[in-house]
């Protein structure tokens, strides 16, 4: 079966830390862009970051600049998303999404199913 599977979601206290993980199975990730998306009840879904296949480009949205970091380990056919800094406007469903190609360009191909994060005191 070829699916994504996000992990490492969870409660935090504002400033605290958390993270994701996307994880492939059935096929390899290598050659794929990898794209974290956020969504929170009532908003419409927000691309929080993107990675090349190989790793060398990313970008990140304004709101999570200067917090969160993308990076990739191909060898474990993972996508991490380091989280610092956790604002409670962070909370939100987390997806990561493969691009079809090896650039943040273009259509996507597989999505996970989400890993709920929430920021709270």
């Amino acid at each position: 079966q070829l699916q994504l599977v996000e992990s490492g979601g969870g409660l935090v206290q504002p400033g605290g830390s958390l993270r994701l993980s996307c994880a492939a199975s059935g096929f390899f990730l290598d050659y794929y862009a990898i794209r974290w998306f956020r969504q929170a009840p009532g908003k419409d879904r927000e691309g929080v970051s993107c990675i090349s296949s190989s790793g060398g480009s990313t970008n990140y949205a304004d709101s999570v600049k200067g917090r969160f970091t993308i990076s990739r380990d191909n060898a474990k056919n993972t996508v991490y998303l380091q989280m610092n800094n956790l604002k409670p406007e962070d909370t939100a469903i987390y997806y990561c999404a493969t691009y079809q190609s090896s650039s943040c360009l273009g259509p996507y191909g597989y999505w996970g199913q989400g890993t709920q994060v929430t920021v709270s005191s």
